[in-house]
């Protein structure tokens, strides 16, 4: 970049803003797994509306990229500037405020920096709920949680991020503000443009504040670890727990033997919750807004039901908040579990649930006619039908020569999920990652629709480049 543009754009936040330093710079240029990192002259870390607006107005009238950048947890590389050194990353850390919490009316409004933890407490410190739950929650930020419409566990019974917002405040391309944050639940006034920018990836515009959802807070919350025999099992299980619970069932996790397996070998403090492994394990969640006896007695009554069926070979029941804390630890450390046990080809998909234990057995072989003695390590939300089916290497070998065969094994596993038609990213977007499979296997129009609202948007093309479409 020019370095008197440079100048224009440290100049909209001021020099302690604006990271220029190779050491500054690092963090924002990394990412997690390694795999998407960039270059960047500068970091740009405006902390208002007036200053977000300033940047994106001379960034389009200089053809200058702009990188959206929240807590740098997205997994497909939507958050990362491109090796060019030409992008520009804008860092939304600084909106850090809560703006207000009406209790009347169920919402929280937040700035786009706010972390999903601080979000958390900060409804339970009012009385309420906000169920969006992540394992990157103390990092991870509102913003980009409504960027990528990040899932979790609470989708079940509560949706995704998209479902949980009313209103956002919007910074567009060309500097102009889209003031829309409305607390309304029922809205038939034209299109609805904030679901545009929900899920979106920062390719039309900035997200700069949200009014979120809240929900009364369970007054009873029940958590069970049980051992299946199948998949085919866990979904008979879930029928049942779906008719006698409805609402109230909060969570119901599907795990395969080989993730909890990897947990409690890597996992400090981590302890197997039965008396021996079976091969599939289930986590389900029943929470009352009436009483502790309430739900404890309704979860009672599905498990009862679940061993007379023969779905459960075992299960333990949670005695205390600890223990529920405990069990919920195990599934949420299975990602990072898998690191320690080399390369892994990891698939964000859904289907169906009805087809759930039919694609895990299809796609499993698919792989293994591929690499006889990969390890299929598959967990993730049943009840929504996302499933995080990760290939982890062979025993023995070397981790490059197992994701050599990344591309290949990939497409095996995605070429099953299109026969179930069905989604090739559930929950972490499209970013750098899956773009180029987006645009070659989704339908002609959907890609052309997408194409002409981008250029609708961002017609200079600065807005996050390269990324979704």
């Amino acid at each position: 970049m020019d370095a008197s543009l440079i100048e224009r754009f440290v100049a909209i936040v001021g020099e302690k803003y604006a990271l220029r330093d190779e050491a500054d710079i690092a963090p924002f240029v990394t990412e997690r797994r390694g795999l998407w990192g960039g270059k960047t002259p500068l970091v740009l870390r405006p902390g208002t509306v007036e200053e977000v607006s300033a940047i994106l107005k001379l960034a389009t009238e200089t053809g200058t990229p702009i990188v959206p950048q929240g807590g740098n947890t997205g997994l497909v590389g939507a958050q990362m500037p491109d090796q060019t050194g030409t992008e520009v990353v804008l860092s939304m850390s600084r909106f850090d405020r809560i703006r207000e919490i009406d209790l009347e009316s169920n919402t929280i409004t937040v700035e786009a920096g706010v972390t999903l933890q601080r979000v958390r407490d900060a409804a339970e410190e009012a009385g309420k709920l906000f169920p969006l739950s992540l394992a990157s929650q103390g990092t991870a930020q509102i913003g980009g949680n409504l960027s990528s419409n990040a899932g979790g566990t609470g989708v079940l019974a509560y949706g995704n991020t998209r479902d949980l917002c009313l209103g956002v405040e919007v910074v567009l391309p060309t500097g102009e503000v889209f003031d829309d944050l409305r607390k309304l639940k029922k809205d038939n006034t034209g299109y609805d443009l904030k679901d545009l920018f929900v899920g979106a990836e920062g390719t039309l515009g900035i997200i700069t504040a949200a009014v979120m959802k809240l929900f009364p807070k369970p007054r009873g919350r029940e958590v069970a670890w049980l051992g299946v025999a199948s998949p085919a099992d866990a979904l008979k299980l879930f029928g049942m727990a779906t008719d006698r619970a409805g609402q109230s069932l909060t969570g119901f996790e599907l795990m395969i033997h080989a993730s909890l397996d990897f947990v409690l070998r890597h996992v400090p403090g981590a302890t197997h919750p039965l008396s021996s492994p079976h091969p599939w394990y289930v986590l389900m969640e029943v929470s009352s807004g009436r009483s502790v006896e309430d739900a404890r007695t309704l979860i009672e009554e599905i498990l009862a039901e679940g061993f007379e069926a023969g779905l459960i070979a075992d299960g333990v029941l949670a005695e205390s908040l600890t223990q529920a804390n405990a069990l919920w630890n195990l599934r949420e450390n299975m990602s990072e579990a898998q690191k320690p046990e080399g390369a892994s080809i990891k698939h964000d998909v859904s289907v169906p649930v009805a087809r759930i234990p039919s694609f895990i057995e299809e796609a499993w072989a698919a792989v293994t006619r591929l690499e006889p003695n990969a390890r299929l390590v598959c967990f993730g939300h049943m009840g929504d039908g996302n499933l995080h089916y990760n290939i982890s290497q062979p025993v023995g070998i070397r981790p490059a020569d197992f994701l050599a065969r990344y591309r290949v094994i990939n497409d095996a596993v995605h070429d099953v999920v299109r026969a179930y038609n069905g989604s090739i990213s559930a929950e972490h977007g499209i970013g750098r990652m899956k773009r180029d499979e987006l645009i070659a296997t989704a339908p002609p129009v959907a890609t052309d629709l997408m194409r002409r609202i981008k250029k609708s948007f961002d017609p200079a093309g600065i807005m996050n480049p390269n990324k979704v479409i």
